[in-house]
């Protein structure tokens, strides 16, 4: 939790510091220390006893000094100085999907606009598209963008919340007297947003583990205390509600707090046309209860078998699970490979051989170093001869590494009139060629749908980046017809990728399925900018496995050598 309020901060100062007019680089090295810090998985605090915060990409001592004053203050003297000096709803503003520093100061200077409420008023009367550098298109941007801000206002990105249950499940497991515990909720089901944490524990001595609980140091607000259910704010603003059951419920009450309700629903039927009751203590019949001690026995009683926690949405896992036709999911330790990585060739923090310890720290035998291609000059797009001294490279350490290897990729941009950002003959020298769309968001559906299509037809082309271009919580998906591009897909064998990054999850759940019912291969990738994010893969997992993925439909399970013969299939029959 330090490192999110770390990153904060620093990406407030560099906004408040853009919106005063200072210098561009001094605003550009705030907003790169909070991706670094947001991206660790470590904890930032940990890093500071150490003396270490200074070997992080792009933390300069005073960085490194501020970093400490935050964790030693809660906040940031800079960043209350600012605050002082730009009004207070300007920030608000900024935390809208679309509005820059820049454009939110033009409309509080121009407008005098002090609310959200007033800003769609102003670009409902289209005195937004009047201002100098606006227009229509961005009006219609910014409604979009106050759309999105009060979605997102109630719902969190699964990977800045699982991070935090995952912890409060270590500490008491830790320093409380649990004998079991568990996540449940959405959380459980691995949805891509989520409104609050659901935690279940059994414990002879609740009181004890309740008192634990409330002395969390990133609780902020005791809501509830009790010695059966107390719920929490967390610091991050979301609510935490922990419940003690008794141990011959315990597999009742996870399926009931794991939901969904529509699958609840689905379930209770069946125990009723069995003549049975179930809830959230076990399944009754009349009297007597028959189940609850697991959920096993739970589903078993209504006839079912073991639905996994990630398919449990009512999307036909009932008809599936009386059928016997249930999917044997993709397991997270099936994953051999990382579909896309960035590294220092582009904007990536890390070297090659650094992405080589970590994958096989992780457990990983091969990884796709994808850099940006040419033209992206904004993520430092790698430029033909830097291309080839990379491929040089990558040749040097896969003779020297026995356990992971590197695929020569690039992540090539999807120019506007959907020729490729590299030259045939550059594009046939490269093992994994993943295409991409980074520019023209605001094309038509035709010209943007066009766009892939070229992209998956081209003979040297294996994958598609992040298909819809969506960015949870900051920007809608692109207009794009997915029919036609499954259909092309399928056509040429061509992949389409999960993007893992918790913000992204591109294919999500439901298109991701999608493509799986079509033939389609997925690949995973976590688009990894900084070290750290290869351990989103498993965020990618959860997609396939909402997904209904099965092994066989994900390329990561190939080993290096399979990955590698898929990649000349693909450059053999197109």
């Amino acid at each position: 939790m330090k490192n999110k309020q770390v990153a904060d901060i620093f990406n407030k100062v560099a906004a408040l510091l853009e919106i005063k007019g200072e210098n561009p680089y001094r605003v550009r090295a705030y907003q790169r220390a909070a991706q670094v810090i947001e991206a660790l998985t470590t904890d930032v605090e940990e890093l500071a006893k150490q003396g270490r915060l200074s070997k992080l990409p792009g933390i300069g001592a005073d960085l490194a000094q501020k970093i400490k004053e935050i964790l030693r203050t809660g906040t940031l003297s800079l960043y209350e100085e600012l605050k002082k000096e730009v009004p207070p709803h300007l920030l608000t503003f900024l935390e809208i999907p679309g509005l820059g520093p820049k454009k939110v100061k033009a409309i509080y200077e121009k407008l005098g606009i002090t609310s959200i409420e007033e800003l769609e008023e102003a670009c409902k009367k289209h005195k937004i598209a009047k201002l100098p550098g606006f227009g229509w298109k961005t009006e219609q941007n910014i409604l979009k963008g106050i759309k999105l801000f009060r979605e997102k206002t109630g719902r969190k990105p699964l990977g800045e919340i699982l991070p935090l249950a995952e912890e409060v499940v270590r500490i008491l497991t830790e320093t409380s007297p649990v004998e079991q515990i568990a996540i449940a909720g959405s959380l459980r089901r691995r949805k891509e947003t989520v409104k609050d944490i659901d935690i279940l524990i059994t414990s002879t001595r609740p009181h004890d583990v309740m008192k634990r609980i409330v002395e969390l140091e990133f609780v902020e607000e005791v809501i509830a205390f009790g010695e059966t259910k107390t719920s929490v704010r967390l610091r991050p603003g979301i609510q935490m509600d922990v419940r003690v059951v008794e141990p011959d419920s315990w597999g009742a009450a996870l399926a009931y707090f794991t939901g969904s309700k529509a699958h609840n629903i689905r379930v209770r039927e069946l125990a009723l046309e069995k003549g049975l009751k179930i809830n959230e203590y076990g399944v009754f019949k009349g009297d007597k209860k028959i189940a609850g001690k697991t959920e096993e026995e739970v589903y078993e009683a209504v006839g079912l078998p073991f639905i996994p926690p990630e398919l449990r949405e009512d999307r036909g896992e009932i008809e599936a699970g009386l059928k016997g036709e249930l999917p044997k999911l993709v397991e997270y330790d099936e994953i051999k490979g990382d579909g896309h990585v960035h590294s220092k060739y582009s904007d990536g923090t890390a070297s090659l051989e650094e992405i080589m310890q970590k994958a096989e720290a992780l457990g990983l035998s091969w990884v796709a170093v994808c850099d940006h291609s040419q033209s992206l000059k904004v993520a430092g797009g790698v430029p033909i001869k830097d291309l080839f001294e990379k491929k040089r490279r990558i040749e040097e350490l896969n003779k020297r590494s026995k356990r992971v290897k590197l695929i020569f990729g690039s992540e090539v941009d999807i120019l506007s009139d959907g020729s490729l950002d590299y030259p045939d003959d550059v594009l046939k020298e490269i093992e994994f060629v993943i295409a991409a769309i980074h520019t023209g968001f605001q094309q038509s559906e035709e010209q943007i749908t066009n766009r892939i299509l070229s992209a998956l037809r081209h003979p040297f082309v294996h994958a598609i980046a992040h298909p819809t271009g969506r960015v949870i919580g900051e920007r809608d998906a692109y207009e794009l017809n997915l029919t036609k591009i499954f259909e092309e897909a399928k056509k040429y064998g061509k992949a389409l990728e999960i993007n893992a990054y918790y913000k992204r999850l591109d294919l999500n759940d439901i298109n991701a399925r999608a493509a799986k019912e079509r033939g389609i291969p997925l690949i995973i990738g976590t688009d990894t900018h900084f070290i750290d994010q290869l351990e989103y893969i498993g965020f990618g997992v959860a997609v396939a496995r909402r997904a209904w993925c099965e092994a066989k439909d994900i390329l990561n399970t190939l080993n290096y050598e399979e990955f590698k013969a898929w990649l000349e299939k693909v450059r053999n029959q197109s």
